[in-house]
């Protein structure tokens, strides 16, 4: 784990998304190594299996799905809500 100071002191941990390649996957990635590169991409059919994505995300989840330390964030969109909420990109 480490601190980087985004004008609120947030603590930055391992950053995860679970893709399956599509274009908001690779939009995701792209993003997020930008900010911190401490990012891991899971790979649908190489990590995990559709059935197992569904488990944990449930039926309804669309690809990406992000993690940002242990706190599971949602879609790329709901990701992108919290990191605006937190002052990350002001």
């Amino acid at each position: 784990m480490r601190v980087i100071d985004v004008k609120t002191n947030i603590q930055k941990m391992q950053t995860i998304i679970y893709s399956n390649g599509n274009q908001e996957c690779e939009r995701a990635e792209s993003l997020l190594m930008r900010i911190d590169k401490d990012v891991k991409v899971y790979q649908l059919d190489e990590d995990f299996t559709e059935k197992q994505f569904n488990a944990e995300f449930g039926v309804e989840a669309e690809y990406p799905q992000i993690s940002i330390g242990f706190n599971h964030r949602g879609s790329l969109k709901e990701t992108l809500n919290f990191m605006n909420n937190q002052g990350m990109f002001s």
